[in-house]
């Protein structure tokens, strides 16, 4: 297991969660590292540097980016992290939801990590581009653990601020299961500014169930992009969720 942790505060709910979580997966017989990116300082931005490249020259950030891998050119900090991920059968990625998505820490994370020819750019032999449920990282399951101060009533279909699959929709499918990892669906903490102790009882509780079962829980069931419900320029074909445009199109009947 890789546990990626992003917030700053040790004292914080998200901190307590996360100690709960590592001693289930104690508990549980799994082996873990922890990249706790406030902790490391880690650096969120790719710059020049990450890919030796003269700032002379114009660079284009994919091509610089696979070069560097390729060569193993690329930093000490992601080549460490890039080893972790190669070393984990699943991941865990906390975070608190800010402004409806990841802190720019953990952003720059997978921007910095997941460069072309590991997290992307990979072909088959006969050049099919693997991506949405193929490529380098298959096998590999993730699950979001996440902390939102909004009230439960207002996360849904009709709450004011979306329903929670929706939000989480680009790190499910369009970071995970773009680069082939399997997503689980989430955990998430709601109302996380006013939770009592009896909520956190069972914030904990319902966490180390989840993490009980990480091993045989199902995916979220996302279309294949190479499976054949996908046309020439990557549209649901049409008599797939007909008359719909929602992003759960994307999920398999």
């Amino acid at each position: 297991m890789l546990w990626i942790f992003a917030h700053p505060e040790g004292r914080s709910l998200n901190a307590a969660l996360r100690d709960e979580g590592l001693k289930a997966l104690e508990e549980f017989g799994h082996s873990y590292r922890v990249s706790d990116l406030y902790a490391m300082k880690w650096n969120p931005v790719v710059d020049y540097d990450d890919f030796a490249h003269d700032p002379r020259e114009r660079m284009l950030v994919a091509s610089a980016s696979h070069e560097a891998y390729e060569s193993g050119r690329l930093p000490a900090d992601i080549q460490a992290e890039q080893e972790k991920l190669a070393w984990a059968d699943a991941i865990v990625v906390q975070f608190p939801m800010w402004w409806y998505g990841l802190p720019a820490i953990l952003k720059g994370w997978f921007d910095r990590v997941f460069v072309k020819g590991l997290g992307y750019g990979i072909a088959a032999p006969d050049g099919t581009v693997l991506r949405y449920g193929d490529g380098k990282l298959t096998g590999k399951r993730a699950m979001v653990v996440t902390t939102i101060g909004a009230r439960p009533s207002s996360i849904g279909p009709r709450g004011v601020h979306g329903e929670l699959n929706d939000l989480l929709f680009p790190v499910h499918h369009g970071t995970f299961w773009y680069t082939g990892i399997a997503p689980l669906p989430p955990f998430a903490v709601l109302g996380a500014d006013r939770l009592d102790e009896a909520g956190y009882a069972a914030a904990v509780e319902g966490l180390r169930d989840r993490l009980r079962t990480l091993e045989t829980a199902e995916p979220i069931p996302f279309r294949y992009q190479n499976r054949g419900e996908y046309d020439e320029n990557l549209v649901l074909r049409a008599d797939l969720a007909p008359g719909r445009s929602d992003l759960a199109v994307h999920l398999r009947d």
